[in-house]
């Protein structure tokens, strides 16, 4: 089996694992097991616990920034772009929870390096989202702090949607992104007339 493939088997293991059982109680074992590779064809690759964990980050990390940006690009509207973004998000996030996991609680629980590996993707979300908000304003407004507040909002929501380990919380990431944009609404509609029409029909 290629390289390539062994790879990502022990990845999308590792991610499951940390994910479901933090990144201190899983074990490489445990990883290497459930990847259908021995443990020493693990740290071959991958070198060590710690590599393994920042590369998992890295790589999830990369698949929802590419979501997201590719759901706002575009010449439409920011506003519908904007609509378009959250969604993504939340329809990403509840299609890999255990990814999701990792980003938002292993990584920053288990503080550096691996908190930075995972503040770099926010501050990337956050800068498409503060360029949109900007975009939609029809008047000066701080994007880059409505930008926070949207993006910290959203982490809150996904975590609620997606509920606890092995555990559904029934909630579906439209309803999560309404939420979230029904909050936010009013504020935003002050600043983008256009919005309110966005958010009634998205």
């Amino acid at each position: 089996m290629p390289r390539e493939v062994r790879e990502r088997q022990m990845m999308d293991a590792a991610v499951l694992t940390f994910g479901r059982r933090g990144y201190q109680a899983a074990s490489m074992d445990e990883i290497a097991e459930l990847a259908g590779v021995s443990k020493p064809l693990v740290y071959l690759y991958l070198h060590s616990k710690e590599e393994l964990f920042t590369a998992c980050i890295r790589r999830e990390s990369e698949a929802l920034l590419r979501v997201v940006a590719g759901a706002v690009e575009g010449d439409g509207p920011a506003e519908e772009r904007l609509w378009a973004g959250v969604l993504a998000f939340f329809t990403h996030t509840a299609g890999h929870p255990d990814a999701w996991a990792v980003l938002s609680r292993q990584a920053r629980a288990q503080g550096e390096p691996f908190a930075t590996e995972a503040e770099r993707m926010r501050d990337r979300i956050i800068a498409y989202v503060a360029e949109l908000v900007a975009a939609a304003a029809q008047e000066p407004c701080d994007a880059e702090g409505i930008a926070q507040a949207l993006v910290g909002a959203a982490e809150s929501l996904a975590n609620w949607a997606n509920g606890r380990a092995g555990v559904s919380s029934g909630v579906s990431p439209e309803r999560a992104a309404e939420t979230l944009m029904g909050l936010v609404w009013r504020g935003l509609a002050d600043l983008a007339p256009d919005l309110s029409k966005t958010l009634s029909t998205p």
